[in-house]
């Protein structure tokens, strides 16, 4: 078996590598929060966080505070086990 095969292509960009951690270590983030974090513009923010919620990893939730809309979002179960799994093949893979 290879060393990389647990690996997975959905965590390769960095930003989603961030995106991950960011709510691996929060019940949920909002966008401006994420993309503040991560320094990147909101269309590159979008691409990736739309490219995780089709993969079913997070979850995305709309609300308004006063009269501006506030977009959150947080790991979905099967997020956090595909998540762990990749972080575990690159421990692996470091040692």
């Amino acid at each position: 078996m290879s060393i990389i095969a647990n690996l997975n292509k959905a965590f390769d960009s960095r930003i989603r590598l961030g995106i991950m951690s960011i709510l691996s270590v929060n019940d949920s983030a909002d966008f401006n929060t994420m993309k503040e974090l991560l320094g990147v513009t909101d269309g590159n923010l979008a691409s990736h966080l739309k490219a995780l919620e089709s993969s079913q990893y997070i979850l995305s939730s709309k609300q308004f505070i006063g009269r501006k809309p506030n977009t959150k979002y947080s790991l979905t179960d099967l997020g956090r086990k595909s998540f762990q799994e990749h972080l575990d093949a690159l421990e692996k893979l470091i040692r």
